[in-house]
């Protein structure tokens, strides 16, 4: 890990591995450290907030005694959120064809086990999910779209996601869903935050 300030409020952690980014997540949520007012986790770093100026030293300091284990929960407590996903998408015979599955193979290995939502970014509420079937770890469109719907599914690199509203993209479309992934009128808007485990359901 490189630790780096980041400003005079805030450090910046850097990574080689979304693995380890997701262990020292959520080995710091549960350090629960008073000064830390936010833990922002992305694909090769975390970013801690911190509640003012002058605590980047004794932060630094208590980081370094912090046992993290490579094997980590990163999952929040809890049975996984359930999505409803129509798999209908118009990249899913070419990712069948990439993969060397069969579509309904497709869909099975996407529905077959619980992904971890990893960390969030691009939009407001469009959350980068992992820990799937390694097998669905396909590469972007080499043709970005300009225009993708609200609630598509896709897949890109080892990660899946669905698109909070209609937006350029380039992810592999595999489906939709209806669910609605981001609302100010809730208590918290984003319907996915890092750490809680998404389970796909084929409707």
């Amino acid at each position: 890990m490189t630790v780096l300030d980041y400003g005079d409020q805030a450090l910046l952690l850097q990574f080689d591995s979304t693995a380890e980014v997701l262990a020292w997540s959520a080995a710091l949520r549960d350090a629960a450290m008073p000064e830390v007012l936010d833990i922002v986790p992305a694909a090769r770093t975390v970013l801690l907030k911190l509640d003012g100026p002058g605590r980047q030293g004794a932060i630094r300091r208590r980081l370094q005694k912090l046992e993290v284990e490579s094997d980590a929960k990163a999952t929040k407590a809890g049975e996984p959120l359930v999505i409803e996903v129509v798999y209908d998408g118009d990249d899913l015979a070419e990712v069948a064809e990439l993969t060397g599955l069969t579509t309904r193979e497709v869909v099975d290995a996407h529905t077959g086990q619980p992904w971890l939502v990893g960390f969030c970014g691009f939009a407001p509420g469009f959350a980068y999910l992992v820990s799937g079937d390694p097998r669905l770890a396909v590469p972007r469109r080499s043709d970005p779209r300009p225009a993708v719907p609200a609630g598509a599914v896709g897949l890109a690199g080892e990660f899946t996601g669905i698109y909070p509203r209609r937006s350029p993209g380039g992810w592999q479309l595999i489906g939709r869903t209806d669910a609605v992934l981001w609302d100010i009128d809730r208590p918290d808007p984003a319907l996915l935050t890092p750490g809680i485990r998404v389970q796909f359901r084929a409707v």
